[in-house]
């Protein structure tokens, strides 16, 4: 169970903001902000690489905490500088051939479609998208019913930007494996949030954010990629750290997953990323879903309380991401009156998960999204801002 007063305790923000945003970008406790701001003052009193050598064995040991996370091997991670970057990586190092398939999801995230279409454009691949279940979700059956042979790649966002709900990838995983084709999972707003098991998952490529619910820095992120399939794929990107320049005309890839990394990095960044997974580790990652999931469900509950308030989420499983409107009142409007009252939420829009809101008319949605540091009082706190007008 969560010490909530010890982990209200441990985070400054909490004193200045209700934070309804972790879905964005959570609020960093008191120890990762220490790690950060400590290197940075230590590279400004010896030097950058210097501080990086002494933080040597501190860096190595981020690989470790993120295997640890993920329940793999440290040579099957890579530590990039944002999910995006990890997941670009990871698509674009697939030989993709005319005729492929790439099977995904209506929820699926803009940054991802659009990566499908361009190499729908420049390769010939055709990008076809499975149908929901009746919650909103993926469905299995029809997943299955669609892969064949030609398929290429499953891709699955986790749990996506908004709508709340929590795709089930351990099924997909599993039919994928069947099928014999490659799957990458979008967790950037999964992992920290609930545990995440890549062998449970079935998944080949996993891609995150360090921002979101891992309450690390921005500019961090990190690529798992699975043993066996790591030499079908091509890194898009390689420099003097991914390969090594071995003859004049021959370069060798660096084993493992760190050939999808680059020479340069946030060192600050990158320190404040292990700790953050290691206070994650250390609360529980159960622990950390159910309080989590609690939360979310109080105010799913007192949001559909308030006349006029629509609560726009779906899914058998349902986390800590809470989509929201007000009749008559823009989503922008919403967010400026809480943000005046320093209560943090965020807007979703259409042009993000373009499939989903179409199908379902949604406009713009209001997004809050709680974290193990966020209580009740702080739900009541929102949910009375919104009724007083």
């Amino acid at each position: 169970m969560i010490d909530v007063e010890r982990a209200r305790a441990l985070t400054p923000g909490v004193r200045h903001v209700t934070h309804f945003n972790s879905a964005g970008a959570a609020l960093p406790s008191r120890g990762v902000l220490d790690t950060v701001i400590g290197h940075l003052q230590l590279e400004a009193e010896i030097g950058g690489y210097e501080a990086a050598a002494r933080a040597a064995d501190r860096l190595q040991a981020v690989y470790g905490s993120a295997a640890r996370l993920l329940n793999c091997s440290p040579d099957e991670i890579a530590l990039v500088d944002s999910a995006t970057r990890a997941w670009d990586l990871a698509f674009y190092a697939i030989p993709f051939q005319p005729g492929d398939r790439i099977l995904t999801s209506s929820v699926e995230y803009a940054s991802n479609f659009i990566a499908y279409l361009q190499t729908a454009e420049r390769r010939g691949v055709r990008v076809d998208v499975v149908p929901d279940d009746g919650l909103g979700q993926i469905s299995v059956d029809a997943l299955r019913d669609m892969l064949d042979d030609r398929v290429r790649l499953v891709s699955l966002t986790h749990v996506p930007t908004n709508g709340g709900l929590v795709n089930p990838a351990a099924e997909v995983g599993k039919a994928a494996k069947e099928a014999g084709a490659l799957f990458l999972l979008d967790a950037c707003q999964s992992v920290g949030q609930l545990p995440m098991d890549v062998t449970e998952l079935g998944c080949d490529l996993l891609s995150t954010t360090g921002r979101k619910y891992l309450r690390a820095p921005r500019g961090t992120g990190l690529l798992y990629v699975r043993p066996g399939v790591l030499d079908s794929l091509d890194p898009p990107f390689l420099d003097l750290h991914g390969a090594r320049w071995a003859a004049p005309g021959r370069y060798e890839l660096q084993p493992g997953a760190r050939r999808f990394e680059n020479w340069e990095y946030g060192v600050a960044a990158r320190l404040g990323l292990g700790a953050a997974i290691d206070e994650g580790l250390g609360w529980g990652l159960p622990d950390i879903r159910d309080r989590v999931y609690a939360l979310a469900a109080l105010l799913r509950e007192r949001l559909a309380e308030i006349p006029g308030c629509r609560v726009h989420d779906q899914g058998a499983e349902r986390c800590g991401i809470v989509t929201f409107t007000l009749d008559g009142v823009p989503a922008d409007a919403i967010k400026a009156r809480l943000s005046a009252l320093s209560i943090n939420v965020n807007v979703s829009r259409p042009p993000s998960t373009l499939l989903d809101m179409t199908a379902r008319g949604l406009g713009d949605l209001v997004r809050a999204s709680v974290h193990y540091y966020n209580t009740p009082e702080e739900v009541a706190r929102i949910c009375a801002a919104l009724e007083a007008d």
